[in-house]
C-alpha cells in the first residue's frame, strides 16, 4: 500500500449490474459455477488465464472453468489483470496506480502501486488515466472469481489496454516479459465476437480460438483479419481484448503452450435470441521446461554500444571526418551479420539503409548504414547538424536468410521477407507487419511490388528469403 494516510479505495462499481451485490448470494453464485468444473486438472506451471468478463448469468461458467485450473496451493507475488477499454480510448495502457484497494462485495483486494508506479515509469506507452478504470467492468469482474478461489488475493497490477498499435503493444510486452515469470499470474480479460448470429459465432470463435491456441501472435492476427472481411453479419469485433491478448502473446515463446478449455457463447444459456450472441473462451497458458536458449543474442549494453557507434558515425560525417575506429570488445559486435539503420524524427521516419550480406563485422556494418541513413537515403534531405537533437536511432541486427519454399513457411510479425528474381531484390524487415494491417499475400504483394519492382504477384516465382531481426 502507498503511504497514504487514508486508502484509496477503488469501489464495486458492477455489483449488482454484471455479478451479485449480496455477500452470501455472491458467494453461492461463484460456488456454483466453480462446483460445475470440480474434476479440472490444476496447474501449478499456470502463467496466465483468458477469461470472459460478460455478466456472469453468461459468461460465468466459462470463466469459472479458467479459474478452477489455478491451485490454491500455489502463492504467486502479484497478479496482473490485463484487459480492453470499454469507456475510453487511450492509445496506450492505463495503470491504476491512485487506487490502493479494489473493493467487491466480498472485501478488499491489495493493488500493487509499486509495480503499477514502476511500470508507468519504465516507458511512456504506460500511465494513468482515473476515467479508464472507473466503471469499467473487465478487470472488477475478474476479482470475486479470485476470492473464492484463492481465498487471500495477491496484490493486483490493473492494466486497462487500449490501442492498435503493434509497436506499441511491443513496448508494452517488453516491460512486461521481466514479471512474466513463476512469481506472477497474468489474467487477460476478454470476451470473443460481438452481435453475430449463433451459427456465425461458433465459426467466427473457433477460428479465433485456434489461433490463440496456437500461441503464435501473426496466426491471431491473420485471424482477426479473415473474420474481418468474412462478411458475417453484425460482427463488431472477434475479440474485443484483441489489444490485451496480442500483448500476452507476444511475451510467449516456445517454453509455453496455450490450452483452450471451454467455448460457449449466450446463445448457448439464453436461446431466446440466437440472431445476436456473444463468444466466450477459456484458456490456460502453462510454462514448461525452460529450454537452453541457442542462437544470436545481443547484451543491452552491447546494444548501447552500437547504438553509440552508429550516433558518433553521423557525427563524424556532419565534422568531415572519416569514421572512428573502434575494438569491440566481445564477439558478438565483431560477428558478421547484415545489419538495417533506421532514424527517426518525431515519430516520422527520417532515413533508414541496411546491408543483408554477412561479410562484414557487425561494429563496422552499423556505423557504414547509420551514416548512409543519415547522407544517402535518396527519400530524404541529408540530415543536418541542428536536426541531432530530434533524430532516434533504431538498429535491426539480421539473423541468417533461409530460403524458404512456401510462404506458410513465412510467419507475420516474426519474419522478415528477401524477394529476389534476377537482378531485381526487395525486402520488409519483420516491424513492418505491426505498422500496417495486411495479410501475408499483402505483406509479400506490397514488397514485390513497392520494394522489388517485381509487380504485385512478382514474388510467387521469384526467390523467397527469411530471416528475423534484433531490433532495439
Amino acid at each position: 500500500m502507498s503511504n497514504r494516510q487514508v486508502p484509496i479505495v477503488r469501489p464495486a462499481t458492477q455489483a449488482g449490474r454484471f455479478y451479485e451485490s449480496n455477500p452470501q448470494k455472491l458467494s453461492q453464485e461463484v460456488d456454483s459455477f466453480l462446483a460445475l468444473h470440480g474434476g479440472s486438472k490444476t496447474h501449478e506451471n499456470l502463467a496466465a488465464l483468458i477469461v470472459p468478463h460478460a455478466g456472469y448469468y453468461f459468461s460465468g461458467n466459462v470463466a469459472a472453468s479458467a479459474y478452477m485450473t489455478l491451485s490454491p496451493q500455489k502463492t504467486y507475488k502479484r497478479i496482473f489483470l490485463l484487459g480492453p477499454s470499454h469507456q475510453v480510448w487511450l492509445d496506450g495502457a492505463s495503470v491504476n496506480s491512485e487506487a490502493d484497494y479494489y473493493a467487491t462485495p466480498l472485501g478488499q483486494v491489495k493493488v500493487d502501486v509499486e509495480t503499477a508506479q514502476q511500470l508507468i515509469n519504465a516507458d511512456s506507452v504506460f500511465f494513468y488515466r482515473r476515467e479508464a478504470h472507473d466503471r469499467e467492468h473487465c478487470l472488477e469482474v475478474q476479482l470475486p472469481f479470485l476470492q473464492r478461489r484463492l481465498g487471500n488475493v495477491p496484490p493486483i497490477v490493473p492494466i486497462i489496454i487500449s490501442t492498435n498499435d503493434f509497436r506499441q503493444m511491443r513496448r508494452m510486452a517488453e516491460v512486461l516479459k521481466p514479471f512474466f515469470n513463476d512469481e506472477n499470474l497474468f489474467i487477460i480479460s476478454s470476451d470473443f465476437s460481438h452481435y453475430p448470429s449463433y451459427e456465425d459465432a461458433c465459426e467466427v470463435d473457433a477460428r479465433t480460438g485456434k489461433a490463440v491456441e496456437s500461441g503464435d501472435i501473426a496466426q491471431f492476427v491473420e485471424a482477426l483479419h479473415i473474420n474481418a472481411q468474412s462478411g458475417k453479419h453484425h460482427l463488431a469485433t472477434s475479440a474485443c481484448g484483441e489489444f490485451a491478448i496480442a500483448t500476452l502473446l507476444m511475451m510467449l515463446d516456445m517454453n509455453y503452450e496455450v490450452k483452450h478449455l471451454l467455448y460457449q457463447n449466450s446463445g448457448d444459456i439464453d436461446n431466446h435470441d440466437h440472431s445476436r450472441v456473444v463468444g466466450y473462451h477459456s484458456f490456460a497458458v502453462l510454462r514448461g521446461e525452460k529450454k537452453q536458449e541457442t542462437g544470436f543474442t545481443l547484451s543491452d549494453e552491447e546494444k548501447q554500444m552500437l547504438k553509440d557507434i552508429a550516433l558518433q558515425s553521423i557525427k563524424d560525417s556532419l565534422d568531415g571526418k572519416p569514421v572512428s575506429q573502434f575494438s569491440p570488445s566481445t564477439s558478438h559486435l565483431s560477428a558478421r551479420c547484415g545489419a538495417f539503420v533506421s532514424l527517426h524524427k518525431h515519430g516520422q521516419l527520417r532515413g533508414c539503409i541496411g546491408h543483408f550480406g554477412e561479410d562484414t563485422p557487425l561494429h563496422e556494418i552499423v556505423a557504414e548504414m547509420a551514416r548512409a541513413a543519415a547522407f544517402e537515403d535518396p527519400r530524404f534531405m541529408p540530415v543536418r547538424r541542428e536536426e541531432l537533437a530530434d533524430i532516434d536511432i533504431e538498429i535491426s541486427v539480421l539473423t541468417p536468410m533461409r530460403r524458404i519454399s512456401s510462404i506458410d513457411e513465412f510467419q507475420l510479425h516474426k519474419h522478415g521477407i528477401y524477394i529476389r528474381k534476377g537482378r531485381r531484390s526487395g525486402t520488409f524487415l519483420p516491424q513492418v507487419a505491426d505498422q500496417v494491417n495486411w495479410t501475408k499475400e499483402e505483406f509479400l504483394g506490397h514488397c514485390s511490388q513497392d520494394k522489388a519492382g517485381l509487380g504485385w504477384n512478382g514474388w510467387r516465382d521469384a526467390e523467397l528469403y527469411v530471416y528475423e531481426a534484433i531490433v532495439f
